[in-house]
């Protein structure tokens, strides 16, 4: 066991959120204190696995560091945290429910990440999409309160519209990392042969290949808004803050369509602002 107290192991996870400064850190803030300390744990969960796929020099560094947190994972679900973040988690698996298989989900599509993704066919898309976004999303609606159909169908379409959002903003920084989302049947139809990312975002066909593939979005987002609404609202409040804040970016991103694909969009801070509060009271 672990020699860290829960105190101690929060007060390192939440230090880990306000560093990163996250756009979710909002949606974490309206929950009461035992929901947002598990919310706590599971972003402190979610940076670390992916900081993995991110910064490892290679591909087999990631995975073998990704099977020690397969481990720990499997060992905290069994009642053994072995350190900072799994001891954060250990009380929300226990209040809310929490599922293993949505942990070992998120470290698949981490896996998928460490070997760098390159025009994926749309069914692997969506696969990524399921595992680094909306699983994350149904470990969340436990957190947040709700474990309902609609609930789940929530981290479903509203995880994806999310990742489908961080795909088409981010060209530029994915490319620089080798990577490349927009899938392979977007780029034929619009006749873009190379697979190499930072060729790609010089080619004058990318707004439309990103317009379709917004589209996908777009169709989560109002699937997304339709089950939030069918669920009851205080639990919701995170997911729809999230979703205000990520379809502003989104809207953002079909205004300038795709001209300047290198310069990255983001929020005026009012805008930010507006839509914390809009989340707080609203």
């Amino acid at each position: 066991m672990t020699a860290l107290t829960y105190p101690q192991a929060l007060a390192q996870v939440k230090s880990t959120v306000v560093a990163a400064r996250t756009s979710f850190y909002a949606g974490m803030a309206v929950l009461p204190k035992a929901r947002r300390e598990g919310m706590y744990a599971l972003y402190g969960f979610c940076r670390v696995v992916d900081d993995i796929a991110d910064d490892s020099p290679s591909p087999e560094i990631a995975a073998k560091k990704l099977q020690e947190w397969r481990a720990r994972i499997s060992d905290v679900f069994r009642g053994k945290p072995s350190e900072a973040i799994t001891t954060a988690l250990l009380p929300a698996i226990r209040a809310f429910n929490l599922v293993e298989k949505d942990f070992q989900e998120i470290i698949d599509g981490m896996e998928m990440d460490s070997k760098s993704i390159v025009a994926p066919d749309f069914a692997t898309l969506d696969l990524y999409c399921d595992r680094v976004a909306s699983a994350v999303g149904r470990a969340s609606v436990r957190i947040f309160g709700n474990v309902g159909a609609d609930a789940m169908q929530v981290a479903h379409h509203l995880g994806r519209a999310l990742q489908l959002t961080n795909i088409l903003r981010d060209l530029a920084e994915d490319a620089a990392r080798g990577r490349l989302y927009l899938p392979r049947e977007l780029l034929e139809k619009h006749g873009i042969e190379t697979r190499y990312p930072n060729d790609l975002l010089l080619d004058p066909k990318l707004p439309a290949v990103c317009r379709d593939l917004a589209l996908k979005a777009r169709e989560h987002y109002a699937q997304a808004d339709a089950c939030i609404k069918k669920c009851p609202a205080e639990a919701m409040r995170p997911a729809r803050i999230m979703r205000d804040y990520y379809k502003a970016i989104f809207d953002r991103l079909l205004e300038r369509d795709w001209r300047d694909p290198l310069t990255r969009v983001t929020l005026p801070k009012w805008k930010k602002i507006w839509l914390i509060l809009k989340g707080f009271f609203g």
